[in-house]
Parts: C-alpha cells; structure tokens; sequence
C-alpha cells in the first residue's frame, strides 16, 4: 500500500510543478496578479487601495482603475496606456516616465506628482488636479474632436 500512495504522491506534486505560471496567473486576484507578475492587462481594478505600492515598470494596459488610490505610489516607467483613472488618487505619485497615452483621467488627482517624461497623449484630462504637480518634457497632445 504504501509503494501505490507514494508512486501517486510524487506523480501528483510533478504535475503541480509542471503548471505554466501563465495558468497560475490566471487564477490570482488581480491585485495579487499585478504584485507578482508586474503585469495585470486590462484587469478591474476599479477602487483598489495601492497607496505607496512600488509599481515600478507595471503593465497596466487598458486596466480599470477607476477611483483607485494611487497615492504616493511609485510608477516610474509604468505603462497605464487606455487605462481608466476616473477620479484616481495619483497625490504625490512619482510617475516619471509613465506612459498615460489615451488614458482617461477626468477628475483624477495628480496634485504634487513627479510627473518628468510622462506620455499623456491623447489622455482626457477633464477636472484633472494638477496642482503642485512637477514634470517637464511631458509629452502632451492637445486636439479637438473630428
């Protein structure tokens, strides 16, 4: 009996090991998915509490961070291209190098932020705090409708 319990043990915990991390990721809940694998595309993130997290070099391509609290974060070179920040806590959020191209920030706060070398192209920016906020070589495409 104990060879057949041992023989199924050792099979068991191998195909265990074998599981891709993709299929891992999958089954993280996205806050626990974008700390671990730094990537959390087009999650819902919707009111999440990350203040002060180190999000350097994150992929947040088109994620749901409406009224999220980003405050204090750290987001340097992090790609939040099509993310939804609708009235997003970014105080004091270092986001150098950020990508925030065709994001919607409306009503988002980016008061005091370190904003040097963000990419805001194409962002709506309807109410957006920018009050105290430090950046230069901010790339920022301004246009009207068709």
């Amino acid at each position: 009996m104990k060879p057949i319990f041992m023989t199924t043990a050792a099979l068991l915990s191998s195909l265990s090991l074998a599981v891709p991390n993709s299929v891992k990721a999958e089954n993280l809940t996205p806050v626990r998915r974008l700390l671990e694998t730094r990537e959390c595309i087009g999650c819902n993130l919707t009111g999440v509490n990350l203040k002060g997290t180190h999000l350097i070099g994150v992929d947040l391509r088109n994620a749901n961070l409406k009224g999220a609290n980003l405050e204090g974060a750290n987001l340097e070179g992090a790609d939040l291209t099509g993310a939804n920040l609708e009235g997003a806590n970014l105080t004091e959020a270092f986001a150098s190098g950020t990508s925030f191209n065709n994001a919607n920030l409306t009503n988002a706060d980016l008061s005091e932020a370190n904003l040097h070398d963000a990419q805001v192209d194409g962002a709506v920016m309807i109410g957006t705090n920018l009050n105290g906020a430090d950046g230069f070589d901010i790339n920022l495409g301004i246009g009207g409708g068709e």
